[in-house]
């Protein structure tokens, strides 16, 4: 059966690719709301391939209310065998500075074996995975399938929890695979096992009734802007750990994260010092980080010998797996109140918060994963955590409890640059994430219900 697989699997890449590229032509950027039609038009086209690849039920969904369309399609399960959920979205970021394209971000093209595109691993490669383990089993696989695609995941899948309650039913599964993490290196199949949570607040503070004539008054009133960097530096020690107290720590991981490869993987700068103690990959998956996100001040170009009357900023946390998202914003909220300097006025407004999650990833289910995942890559799996938060699989995780989780990758790895400019595919990955999600249905056929 493996080699048949493998030939069949051979036998519909080009048409995958193709159906790949079309889809990343299509611009369903989810956050804009003048993309409305575009996001209902990547729907149309997923639900379209799906029906082409023998699913026999297939509906695009947008009963929830502000909903983006779905695409839930059915194959019912043969008898004693498992039903397998297969999860991707099809709504994709935006762009960003179309200037910082080599290539124009929907308009697929490959260059040195990675397919570039806007959608390219983040997740339309789900998608295209999906369809090609179905169609190297012919359109009639040896389990049950039910494959989901939302059209919201970019903006954080706000609607997702009273999608899960409403369709409950249809979308019970033994097995829930979720193609939208990636392999921790080009060639080594990872399964995600941990992720961090997060939260993030606005805060905001005020030194005087007006801005000021700084030459006629600086020295003695304080302004904002100073104040509000003197606040944000006490968010990290002098080392650059996280100075919030109350933050929990995870389990660290048994894993050698090079820190050579995490420098070439962060863009870092040469010269630039790594923050933080411990390994990377404890620091990186199971430990709180927390970052600037945004300061509101005047531009330098505008800028005048005035003290500024008021200054706010946008600061995010990542939570270790196992922390409480609203108990680590209040803690944020308490920092940020007890560490305002010179007695200024301070107002937190809270922000987004979104859960952690850990994986047991034992038990037959993924003994059968890591075996046809194995058989494709030729590498053992790899489980590993993620310093980001995908806030769906605790979703998942809450409305099906009994479900085996799967994290997998659709081929993507750390050079992908989701969410960035010159976002791509490695290709080679992309052939063995089809395979191995091929494989993975015959192998969980022999596990039964």
């Amino acid at each position: 059966m493996s080699d048949e697989l493998r030939a069949a699997v051979r036998d519909v890449l080009p048409g995958v690719r193709a159906d790949l590229e079309a889809l990343i032509r299509i611009p369903s950027v989810s956050a804009d709301p003048a993309a409305a039609g575009e996001v209902l038009r990547s729907a149309q086209a997923t639900a379209a391939l799906l029906r082409d690849a023998g699913m026999p039920e297939v509906e695009i969904l947008d009963d929830v209310e502000g909903c983006a369309p779905a695409v839930l399609a059915r194959y019912p399960a043969p008898p004693g065998a498992p039903t397998v959920l297969l999860y991707a979205h099809h709504d994709v970021q935006p762009t960003g500075d179309p200037s910082g394209w080599t290539s124009p971000p929907f308009q697929p093209v490959e260059r040195d074996g990675r397919l570039y595109g806007r959608g390219s691993s983040d997740d339309k490669a789900g998608i295209a995975a999906h369809l090609a383990a179905l169609r190297a089993h012919g359109g009639r696989p040896p389990v049950g399938v039910t494959v989901f695609v939302e059209g919201e995941e970019e903006i954080g899948s706000p609607t997702l929890g009273a999608f899960l309650e409403r369709h409950r039913d249809e979308l019970a599964a033994d097995v829930i695979v979720l193609a939208d993490s990636d392999n921790v290196e080009l060639g080594t199949p990872s399964f995600t096992t941990s992720l961090r949570g997060m939260c993030s607040c606005v805060v905001e503070l005020r030194a005087l009734r007006h801005g000021a004539h700084s030459g006629g008054f600086g020295g003695v009133a304080p302004d904002a802007l100073t104040a509000l960097c003197r606040l944000l530096a006490t968010l990290h020690d002098d080392v650059g750990n996280v100075a919030v107290d109350g933050l929990l720590t995870g389990k660290p991981f048994d894993f050698d994260y090079p820190e050579d490869r995490f420098r070439a993987e962060a863009a870092m700068l040469d010269g630039v010092a790594l923050i933080g103690d411990g390994s990377i990959a404890e620091r990186l998956w199971t430990r709180p980080s927390a970052t600037v996100l945004a300061i509101d001040a005047t531009p330098v170009a505008d800028a005048s010998n005035t003290l500024a009357p008021a200054a706010r900023a946008k600061v995010g946390l990542r939570l270790a797996p196992g922390d409480d998202p609203d108990r680590a914003l209040a803690a944020l909220r308490r920092h940020l109140e007890q560490h305002t300097p010179w007695g200024l006025h301070v107002t937190v407004s809270d922000g987004r918060t979104a859960q952690s999650h850990a994986i047991d990833a034992s038990g037959p289910m993924f003994d059968a994963a890591r075996r046809a995942f194995r058989a494709a890559y030729g590498r053992e799996v790899v489980d590993i955590g993620q310093g980001g938060t995908i806030p769906f699989i605790a979703e998942f995780a809450a409305a099906f409890p009994a479900a085996a989780i799967l994290v997998t990758s659709a081929g993507a790895d750390p050079e992908c640059r989701a969410h960035s400019t010159d976002e791509s595919l490695p290709l080679a990955d992309f052939e063995r994430a089809c395979l191995a999600e091929a494989l993975l249905l015959a192998e969980l056929a022999s596990t039964g219900s």
